[in-house]
């Protein structure tokens, strides 16, 4: 379709990005992290490396995170992770590639344009936008193009965005800043408080991933954890449950079932009686914390999916877009006239 160059699907999320090349699937999974040095500006590493970094640098280098709640932070940084990541990729390209890049459905004009542009100058040739619950729905295997509803929640790092989409598009959404990121935060801000102990944002991700649950697990997990007594100022061990964790991540998650809840009653009835029949899916990788679909299909009564290959939907939805750009604008003006 596109003739010369490489068309390629970009995933730029808060905490990951992934690339998508069309014909060969993921080929890239790196963290959205930059290490740059203060004096010179330059990009010395990217990705995992630049990770590795974060919280333990000397003074001239700073490790940087730049997107924030879905959304570009710091536009030079992010061009130049852009450009490393589309290099890593394509190589030295010829031609240059036409890009996709996933953005969240509460996103504004400002904020696409600083993607659309950070994009051409990492070297594309043309830059499509796709939001994310589109891009995610159709990593999952939905067909969107029927004029029948599909509800779709990505959690990501920095957004979790909720969708009912029809004819191609979201007739109702929402996106919220409340996702990967917030959950970290509310872990390492609950340790602080309870144990007075100060626990890095990685130890954090760690507790979240292995003993986390937002729904009160049926065997109760332990994880040993290094952290920094308040009081005396020296590193100590602590043991945290999983029963921490739920009570850590009962204001966030219940956050996000209540932007699920709000957009279900905006929902046209229509709709809302696909919904109830082919249920919720959930994509991205906050999705993966111990039982959100639980928490979800208690609060709403509406059967939960979690898609397969969650983490990567959305690149892989933002790959596969591509190869139908038109039909995609054209059921937007459709669902537009219908809605």
């Amino acid at each position: 379709m596109f003739g010369f160059g490489q068309a390629i699907g970009i995933d730029l999320g808060t905490a990951t990005v992934l690339v998508y090349v069309k014909g060969k699937g993921i080929v890239l999974r790196e963290p959205s992290v930059v290490a740059i040095d203060r004096n010179t500006g330059e990009a010395l590493t990217v990705g995992e490396e630049a990770r590795r970094m974060l919280g333990r640098t000397p003074g001239n280098i700073v490790a940087i995170r730049p997107l924030k709640d879905g959304v570009i932070s710091d536009y030079s940084v992010t061009e130049k992770m852009l450009k490393y990541f589309i290099k890593k990729v394509c190589g030295k390209f010829i031609f240059s590639p036409t890009i996709m890049v996933c953005i969240p459905s509460g996103v504004t004009e400002v904020e696409k344009k600083a993607v659309i542009d950070a994009a051409m100058q990492a070297g594309a040739r043309k830059v499509y936008l796709i939001e994310e619950p589109i891009a995610a729905a159709i990593g999952a295997g939905i067909d969107i193009s029927k004029a029948c509803g599909s509800m779709v929640v990505d959690m990501g790092g920095g957004t979790t965005d909720i969708a009912v989409i029809s004819l191609g598009g979201a007739v109702v959404s929402s996106s919220i800043k409340v996702a990967g990121d917030k959950f970290d935060e509310a872990i390492a801000k609950y340790i602080r408080k309870k144990y007075n102990v100060m626990i890095g944002e990685r130890t954090a991700e760690d507790l979240k991933i292995n003993i986390g649950c937002v729904y009160p697990r049926m065997q109760q997990l332990e994880m040993d954890v290094r952290g920094r007594d308040l009081t005396s100022g020296l590193p100590v061990n602590l043991t945290v449950n999983s029963n921490d964790i739920l009570e850590a991540l009962k204001e966030t998650s219940n956050q996000v079932v209540e932007a699920v809840l709000g957009v279900l009653e905006r929902t046209p009835p229509e709709l809302s009686a696909d919904i109830s029949e082919r249920g919720i899916y959930m994509t991205g990788g906050g999705c993966l914390v111990n039982g959100f679909d639980k928490l979800i299909q208690e609060r709403t009564g509406i059967p939960v999916m979690i898609a397969e290959e969650s983490v990567s939907c959305v690149a892989v939805g933002t790959g596969k877009a591509l190869d139908d750009v038109e039909m995609l604008e054209k059921l937007d003006a459709q669902r537009k006239a219908k809605y």
